[in-house]
């Protein structure tokens, strides 16, 4: 637990991109995913999910940075793009008091709606989401799957617009906030962005370093999925799905090359009016 001096809650934008990128990386230390980030890591994961500095708060106890929380804003929508406490800070109270002066925040610029995700198996933060009032959406699935025996595919492989155009016309519900053409837009004229499209079905996916990541797919069948994503794996690097639906065609059809997910997420939404 922390010391007797009170924490205040200040704007992200007070600090440096790397402060914040510390700080972010000490608030997940021994989480069920632990994250480590660098400046520029967290600078672009600003930028891809649109997390407003201003809007974002930083927990200090003197002159320590003991949590922070992340928010989006896209219109009158927000999403906690993370919200962590440092280990020795826990159970105080510091999240509660994150959450809930981000919700002001968010509801202060125009926000409606908050949303976010966390992980099956994280407890202590579910009973905290639903004490503040989050009721659950949908669950998501995040999915690593390494290259296999190539398989026959007839897709062929197109520009990432044409191909992201296609998935609006396919798809039947809406993206999670990370999968969100919004955030699609970043990247769809990125090197290493191509496009994927089949019969009844089309994705966008991005060559990293290590992976093909699978940013947005949609298919009228499992088996037209399993085909989009069959061409997405003989490019014989592991492919990375994050946040995928329960039951969507695409979730179901990454089952023929992988046993389990990696990870299950519950989707959450808060009404703020």
């Amino acid at each position: 637990m922390g010391g007797s001096t009170s924490v205040r809650l200040v704007p992200a934008s007070t600090f440096s991109i790397d402060e914040l990128a510390l700080t972010f990386t000490e608030s997940f230390e021994g989480y069920a995913v632990p994250m480590d980030v660098d400046g520029p890591t967290f600078r672009r994961m600003a930028e891809l999910f649109d997390i407003d500095a201003d809007a974002s708060l930083v927990a200090v106890r003197g002159d320590e940075r003991v949590g922070l929380v992340n928010v989006g804003l896209r219109g009158r929508s927000a999403w906690i793009g993370g919200m962590g406490v440092t280990a020795r800070e826990r159970r105080g109270g510091i999240g509660e008091a994150l959450m809930r002066a981000a919700h002001e925040s968010a509801a202060e610029r125009g926000a409606a709606e908050v949303w976010l995700e966390v992980i099956t198996t994280n407890e202590p933060a579910i009973r905290l989401y639903e004490k503040l009032g989050y009721e659950h959406v949908r669950e998501l699935e995040i999915w690593a799957v390494e290259p296999v025996e190539a398989q026959a595919s007839a897709a062929r492989e197109t520009g990432a617009r044409e191909a992201h155009a296609r998935v609006r016309e396919l798809r039947r519900e809406p993206e999670p906030w990370q999968r969100a053409d919004e955030t699609l837009e970043h990247v769809l004229d990125a090197e290493g962005t191509i496009g994927l499209v089949g019969d009844g079905a089309a994705a966008v996916v991005r060559a990293t370093e290590s992976a093909t990541v699978v940013e947005q797919i949609a298919a009228e069948t499992a088996d037209a999925a399993a085909d989009v994503l069959a061409a997405a794996l003989a490019r014989g690097a592991t492919l990375r799905l994050t946040n995928i639906p329960e039951g969507d065609e695409a979730a179901l059809a990454i089952r023929r090359f992988g046993d389990e997910p990696a990870l299950r997420q519950h989707e959450l939404r808060l009404a703020l009016t």
